[in-house]
């Protein structure tokens, strides 16, 4: 068990977004489950806590109800090596309501903000040559699925 797990609040939903979260990675998968019983704050039957794992890192999930929402003040970074990577979860993320934003930042359709990056970026953005890194930048910030390509051939 790690030392630090993320915790995840869902209005009533946790269910459906860990299912859609371990669908979308190749090491990954649901551990513990608990769900609220007759006469629980929740529906009968449905998720209270539960726990799931992504490429290693373990995430708690709640069905708390709806006083609090996500914000971009907490995102999760996805390291990708390639463009077909990142056009991987750029696309499996903004479906079906999800939202693009800019510089490879995006909300999924529960209001979590990811960052999908390549891991080129940080060699590009501190290359030794001031000039090439400053492009790279502009580049960026002109994007909103981060292109290897594009950034590179700036």
């Amino acid at each position: 068990m790690s030392k630090i797990t993320p915790f995840l609040w869902f209005n009533t939903n946790a269910e459906e977004a860990m299912n859609f979260y371990v669908s979308l990675f190749k090491s990954a998968s649901i551990g513990n489950i608990s769900r609220y019983g007759p006469g629980g704050p929740g529906p009968e039957g449905s998720v209270m806590v539960a726990s799931f794992e992504l490429e290693g890192q373990q995430f708690a999930v709640l069905n708390g109800g709806p006083m609090y929402q996500f914000t971009e003040a907490v995102s999760f970074v996805i390291n990708c090596d390639t463009q077909e990577e990142v056009d991987h979860f750029w696309n499996a993320l903004t479906a079906d309501g999800g939202q693009e934003s800019r510089c490879g930042w995006l909300k999924d359709r529960f209001g979590l903000s990811w960052q999908v990056v390549p891991t080129a970026l940080p060699k590009l953005l501190s290359n030794p040559d001031k000039a090439k890194a400053g492009r790279a930048m502009q580049a960026m910030m002109g994007m909103n699925k981060l292109d290897i390509k594009a950034l590179e051939e700036a």
